[in-house]
């Protein structure tokens, strides 16, 4: 493994990482619609898998009994996305490619939403600057 690559994942937090997977995923089907464009079967073929094997983690590391309902829809959706991509492997076409892709964006753009709100809601309050001054004497 590229040891910055390795650091960044050593370093995250579960929400970044979640990010990194998405964004990973995005990224090998990008190549896979490359492989697709030029009739590279072993380009195309090997980047779908990648990508299958991040749905894959993705799906199988869900908590079905914190996730409840969202969840149980996520875990039907990669299942969806992975049978899409075996269809696009076997038929090398970019439309099932484009439909993982789409979805897979949407979703990665929600939890990034999701992140960035849950973040503000943990800081603290900001406090006054009278306030402020009064605390770093």
């Amino acid at each position: 493994m590229n040891p910055y690559l390795k650091n960044q994942i050593e370093t995250s937090s579960p929400e970044q990482i979640l990010i990194l997977l998405y964004d990973g995923a995005i990224k090998f089907l990008n190549q896979a619609k490359i492989g697709i464009q030029k009739k590279d079967i072993e380009l195309t073929h090997n980047n779908l898998i990648k990508a299958q094997n991040i749905i894959s983690e993705l799906r199988d590391t869900l908590d079905m009994e914190i996730g409840g309902e969202l969840a149980n829809n996520l875990y039907a959706l990669y299942n969806y996305f992975n049978k899409r991509l075996v269809q696009a492997n076997i038929k090398k076409e970019i439309e099932p490619v484009n439909e993982v892709l789409e979805h897979l964006r949407g979703l990665r753009d929600t939890w990034k939403q999701a992140i960035i709100k849950k973040r503000e809601e943990e800081q603290p309050p900001n406090i006054g600057q009278e306030a402020q001054s009064y605390y770093e004497v």
